[in-house]
């Protein structure tokens, strides 16, 4: 539903969505999201009462699309290139979605923000651990799935978020786009032959 000056609930979340691709989620302020959506910012206090609470619904979109259910089947060296990339591609749509769960919805005041942040990062490790089950032959050495999460989810993230530091360290006519899919490709690889069992 729309209000007379019609901009709508989901409005207001994608003027969200897009801002935190822009700025750390500290200056995405409810005035901020209804400037961007042309909207009064009372609309915000409308639709989401608070806006923690408007957060929270961006937080929910972006991790639905995020989170996959464990694979039921599947060679384990294509799952675990697969995982990877889609954390790739997860922090490339969410640029600042790391910090928007570590500086405000970790604090958050509502229990239910709380649970659904736990339960939404304790997916991938559930998926890490099926893979591994997955993985009859032994084709890659055991890992812990939580240390994989952490690693994958660091090193994807920084170059979404470090991009400025990335951008001083690299020849100024450097075609970002290009050096984030070589980048995504050496992390890939890294991980993958680190843990590829070797025969003797």
């Amino acid at each position: 539903m729309a209000t007379a000056s019609g901009v709508g609930r989901e409005s207001l979340i994608a003027s969200a969505r897009e801002l935190l691709q822009e700025l750390p989620p500290a200056q995405v302020t409810s005035t901020a999201i209804a400037r961007r959506a042309n909207a009064d910012p009372a609309l915000v206090r409308y639709y989401f009462g608070t806006r923690e609470n408007l957060l929270f619904e961006v937080a929910k979109q972006i991790g639905a699309e995020a989170n996959r259910p464990p694979p039921d089947e599947g060679d384990p060296v294509e799952l675990l290139a697969e995982m990877i990339h889609n954390t790739f591609r997860f922090t490339r749509s969410a640029k600042h979605m790391q910090r928007l769960m570590i500086e405000e919805l970790d604090s958050a005041t509502s229990v239910e923000v709380r649970e659904k942040m736990r339960e939404w990062n304790r997916q991938p490790l559930a998926n890490y651990a099926r893979l591994q089950e997955l993985d009859a032959d032994g084709a890659l050495r055991p890992f812990d799935p939580l240390f994989m999460h952490l690693a994958v989810v660091g090193i994807s993230d920084f170059f979404a978020s470090g991009a400025p530091l990335i951008e001083l360290v690299v020849p100024a006519d450097t075609d970002m786009d290009n050096l984030r899919r070589e980048y995504e490709a050496f992390v890939s690889e890294l991980i993958i032959e680190g843990l590829r069992r070797r025969t003797a």
